[in-house]
């Protein structure tokens, strides 16, 4: 039986042999997407001819180690495709992530993308999702003023501890109890004066790679609904 991080690894291999000589592509944040890196950065060293942009510090220094040229995103306005990981993922392909503390800037790269696919092992696929803690980036001036918003929203708020984003600003972690219209909860929270970011990727995501026992399955968007 293939572990947890072999699916991971499947599933980068697999999303990574998307990306073609050159591409401009986006890469994610978190353990998932390290594997993504260092399947590119393989291809790389093999003769793959791509530049990149990064969703995080982190992530950034990696690519470098392994001789992908990464250029400042604040000077992009395309990107061919991005890999990322998520923190769940349903068969409508919509995601929740930012366990990593990086859906801000994931999520702009995602916006800026011709293609957005996600890499993930089976545990990270669920029905409908809503059942991992959706994270929100606010800006540390309006932190009481939301965390009181949140409550009222039954959101069982919680600041992450000692974690600050590579802006600086302080995440959030909700624990709705239930998650029946995700978009109604997206367009309330991007409403709030405060939040800069949620973790809700409801339009972003056009496929997934989803790795089981060593097997990987490809999820294409059609078309969902709520």
């Amino acid at each position: 039986m293939a572990s947890i991080d072999d699916d991971k690894k499947a599933a980068a291999i697999a999303a990574v042999a998307e990306v073609q000589d050159g591409m401009l592509v986006g890469l994610g944040t978190g353990s998932t997407a390290a594997f993504a890196i260092q399947a590119l950065g393989d291809r790389v060293a093999q003769g793959l001819q791509i530049r990149a942009v990064v969703t995080s510090e982190a992530s950034g220094k990696l690519a470098r180690e392994l001789g992908i040229e990464i250029l400042d995103f604040a000077t992009i306005a395309h990107v061919d495709l991005t890999i990322d990981g998520a923190d769940e993922i349903d068969s409508r392909c919509f995601a929740i992530k930012g366990a990593g503390g990086a859906m801000l800037r994931e999520k702009i790269v995602a916006a800026a993308s011709a293609r957005m696919v996600v890499i993930a092992d089976s545990s990270k696929r669920v029905d409908r999702i809503g059942a991992a803690k959706l994270p929100v980036e606010v800006l540390p001036f309006a932190i009481a003023y939301v965390m009181h918003v949140l409550t009222d929203m039954a959101a069982a708020p919680k600041i992450r501890d000692n974690y600050r984003t590579d802006q600086g600003n302080l995440v959030i972690d909700c624990h709705f109890a239930t998650l029946d219209d995700p978009r109604a909860t997206a367009a309330t929270l991007a409403a709030i004066p405060g939040i800069l970011g949620h973790g809700l990727f409801l339009d972003e995501v056009d496929a997934a790679y989803i790795a089981t026992d060593g097997v990987v399955t490809r999820l294409e968007r059609m078309g969902a609904s709520d």
